[in-house]
Order: C-alpha cells, then sequence, then structure tokens
C-alpha cells in the first residue's frame, strides 16, 4: 500500500435523511467543508443528483454527488477522516446500505489497486445475496461495485470522466455509457444544489 494519497482521490457522496433542521443536499456542502478544514484539498464538485434508495425501496430519495480532492495522508488515514465526518453528521452504522445521514464512499485513488487484485477480484465477484450481509474489514479500491452504479458513476461523470479503471481498464465515460438506459434516467440533476457549492 502507498504511503500516501499523492495521486486524485475520487469520492461519492449521498445522504437520504435530515440531520437536525439540516436537509441531506446541505448536509453533503456541510461535510464538503469538513473535509476542507481537515486537510483536503476539494479539487472538483459535480451536480447534485437525485436517485432512488438502493437497494429499492430502503427509504426515500438520495442526494448524491461525487468529488475529487487531494489528501496528504495515507489512503487507511483518510478513511478515518471520512468515517470521522459522517460520524460528525449523525451517520450510524447499524445496517448495511441502510438509511443515512451522510455517506462518503472512498471511490479510487489514482490507479491504485488495493490492498492487491486477487483481494479486489474477490470483492467485485461476490453474488449479490452476499453483498447485502457482509462487508471487507479492510479497504478495498477501487470500490469494488462503482461500474454498476448508476447513482455513482454519473455524478463522478461530471468530475473525472477520464479516469480510468486500472482492472477493468474502462473510463468513467465508458462505464457510463454501459448502463442500463432506465437506470440513467432514474439519475436526476438538481437545478440549484443546496448552498451552491456544486
Amino acid at each position: 500500500m502507498t504511503d500516501n494519497c499523492d495521486q486524485l482521490c475520487l469520492l461519492a457522496l449521498g445522504a437520504n435523511q435530515p440531520h437536525g433542521d439540516r436537509a441531506p443536499g446541505e448536509t453533503l456542502c456541510v461535510a464538503l467543508d469538513d473535509l476542507a478544514a481537515r486537510g483536503c484539498t476539494i479539487a472538483a464538485v459535480s451536480r447534485f443528483f437525485r436517485t432512488p434508495a438502493f437497494p429499492a425501496g430502503y427509504g426515500p430519495d438520495y442526494t448524491n454527488a461525487a468529488a475529487c480532492l487531494q489528501y496528504g495522508g495515507s489512503p487507511d488515514t483518510l478513511m478515518a477522516l471520512l468515517h470521522d465526518v459522517e460520524a460528525t453528521h449523525g451517520r450510524a452504522r447499524s445496517e448495511r446500505w441502510g438509511q443515512r445521514t451522510l455517506d462518503l464512499d472512498l471511490l479510487a485513488i489514482g490507479g491504485f489497486v488495493l490492498p492487491d487484485r486477487t483481494t479486489w477480484r474477490h470483492w467485485h465477484d461476490l453474488p449479490p445475496e452476499t453483498q447485502t450481509r457482509i462487508a471487507p474489514a479492510e479497504l478495498i479500491l477501487p470500490h469494488p461495485r462503482l461500474q454498476d452504479r448508476a447513482f455513482v458513476l454519473i455524478p463522478l461523470a461530471d468530475v473525472a470522466p477520464g479516469w480510468v479503471h486500472p482492472v477493468l481498464g474502462q473510463s468513467v465515460a465508458d462505464m457510463c455509457a454501459a448502463l442500463p438506459p432506465e437506470a440513467v434516467e432514474e439519475i436526476v440533476p438538481i437545478a440549484a444544489p443546496p448552498g451552491g457549492t456544486a
């Protein structure tokens, strides 16, 4: 594993529950400010999108976005930072894929495959029913299912369309083009993102 996140880090953001009197989109804006205050350089932020809850029926629609950032620490330190910011905004990790006041997913760091290609392939190849029950105990990068999720790829295409998946060999634009049209249609841009930062 590399010592530092010296390549661009790709981040997915989402929320479908208010935190106090703050709406989900507002929480995303504040979370980005928190990351900047804690040593992350925010290079780009996508538009905000309204997306159906995943899996279907898991609560109200989400507000989703993507961001590119730079960070001077290790990947594990960055993950700990993301979890800390989530907790600050009321995130409780009681249910896998449950409703969330804030979700910050580290999607990729440059072209790194962590911890190795064999482990990545194991998590990538898990059957869907197994994915709902177990989560890895270590950081897996790129995110094993980012290529399957329109609510991740469509925002990511705003900020990193040319990023190439180091295992699959496809760019974000390529992966977006391979999505089912009905999945793409469900991802609706929000014309005026809360806080005006996107």
